[in-house]
């Protein structure tokens, strides 16, 4: 049998998720007066960038707005165009500090298509060419070659200065 020695991934799963308290992450988040510690990359006035805290890969990003709603139909236009603002800036913002070869953005509406917290949230995944090795086709897990903490460092190194 094949092992597979990942020593850094126990530093991972240990890592505090967010807090029991904490009942609607998107909104008590950006609160929280601490963005690196709540994986938040950018702020802009209606929404904002943070690590996604079960990534498909390095670097996946949400965009999220500040107001909690529940689909895209509910956004006023200013917070429709904010948000693809964020998402368009988060694509520059990977391109410049990971160099991924595509993204993937997308928005998972209603329990039914994946979407496990209500708030509206729009994912922006970094792709690398064969990034999709036999790990999650086979044994249904991903190896994430980066940390979180270290994502979040090399992302907001790369923002452009205001």
């Amino acid at each position: 049998m094949q092992q597979l020695h990942a020593y850094w991934r126990m530093d991972y799963i240990e890592a505090p998720r967010y807090p029991a308290t904490m009942k609607r992450p998107f909104t008590d988040l950006p609160l929280m007066g601490d963005d690196k510690a709540a994986l938040i990359v950018h702020r802009s006035p209606l929404s904002y960038l943070v690590l996604n805290r079960f990534p498909y890969n390095p670097g996946h990003l949400l965009a999220v707005p500040f107001r909690e709603v529940t689909d895209l139909d509910e956004l006023t236009a200013g917070e429709s165009a904010d948000l693809m603002t964020e998402i368009i800036f988060a694509r520059k913002l990977l391109a410049a500090a990971m160099k991924p070869d595509g993204v993937n953005v997308g928005f998972n509406l209603g329990a039914a298509a994946g979407g496990s917290i209500a708030h509206l949230h729009g994912h922006i995944v970094p792709r690398w060419n064969g990034d999709n090795n036999f790990m999650p086709v086979l044994g249904q897990t991903r190896v994430l070659p980066q940390s979180l903490e270290a994502t979040w460092e090399r992302l907001t190194a790369a923002l452009p200065s205001a």
